[in-house]
């Protein structure tokens, strides 16, 4: 029954369950979850040891942390429910037309470059979505030990308290946040021109290197906006749920509609949404992300 606390159960996770109206949603949250911090335990133990690390890319890594964590997750959601789809970054990447039925879209290990170089940042992203629509969204960060779930008209929350967006109600006044992707060496005027945009026109930009996170720290109101390019599903999907749970906004460049499946995104607490797509409609892209394996 959704609300109530199974056995050995993280007791962050209850409060977030109880939000959730529907119960069936509720039942997905607790298996998310709990399958969110089981990886990130993983990651936490692999942290301070050698890895060995192979490239997708010149600069897109994988080490033995991305493939243990996505493993652990793959068998706790197997667990916990059939006849639903996945969308893994490790081991089920590909995606050449849109989902329709119900699909689990895992990031093991957001943050891939970061966790290599010892440097604390980084996330296991786990959505439920329905089509492109998600339906619930955790976020865990192992090394900060903070979990941000959301639920689908259940609000958003963190470490079992609700959270939401800021009140910064001004481009000028806020401190904002973006990513660089993997093929910069491609995309270095995509990149530099709406950063030396909006720059100078905000108290700060911070590139921390992992998209969940930057968002799932928007939804909290540590940040106040956030905009980048070439994300994959499996970086957003559970992080835009935790966004608009938690009252803020999110939209193509051009302040279209948003869905993990194109190639740009703009998000915010809402309040400043209107002057950031100003700045950034000039650079959208404006069609659907195809896969690239």
């Amino acid at each position: 029954m959704a609300g109530t606390r199974s056995e050995g159960e993280d007791e962050r996770i209850t409060p977030c369950i109880a939000g959730c109206k529907d119960p069936a949603l509720g039942e997905i949250l607790r298996a998310t979850a709990m399958a969110a911090l089981a990886a990130g335990r993983v990651l936490r133990s692999l942290y301070d040891k050698p890895h060995r690390i192979t490239h997708k890319g010149t600069i897109d890594l994988v080490t033995e942390a991305d493939v243990a964590s996505e493993q652990t997750v793959l068998a706790m959601l197997r667990e916990a429910g059939g006849g639903i789809g996945f969308l893994a970054e490790e081991s089920h990447s590909s995606y050449e037309d849109l989902p329709h039925g119900p699909v689990w879209v895992i990031d093991p290990l957001d943050g891939t470059t970061n966790f290599a170089h010892g440097f604390p940042f980084f996330a296991v992203s786990i959505a439920y979505a329905e089509g492109t629509a998600s339906k619930v969204g955790v976020v865990y960060a192992p090394m900060q030990d903070e979990l941000f779930c959301a639920c689908q008209g259940g609000g958003a929350w963190l470490n079992g308290s609700p959270m939401h967006v800021s009140g910064t109600s001004s481009l000028q006044d806020s401190l904002l946040a973006t990513g660089f992707p993997y093929a910069i060496e491609q995309e270095v005027e995509g990149v530099m021109a709406p950063l030396t945009r909006l720059v100078t026109r905000c108290q700060g930009v911070r590139r921390a290197g992992a998209a969940a996170l930057d968002l799932a720290y928007l939804a909290c109101g540590r940040t106040d906006g956030f905009w980048e390019i070439n994300l994959k599903p499996w970086d957003t999907a559970a992080a835009m749920l935790l966004v608009s749970e938690a009252g803020g906004r999110l939209t193509t460049y051009d302040g279209k509609g948003y869905t993990p499946y194109v190639p740009e995104v703009v998000a915010s607490n809402g309040k400043i949404h209107a002057e950031l797509v100003g700045q950034l409609a000039d650079f959208t892209r404006g069609e659907r992300v195809k896969n690239e394996k």
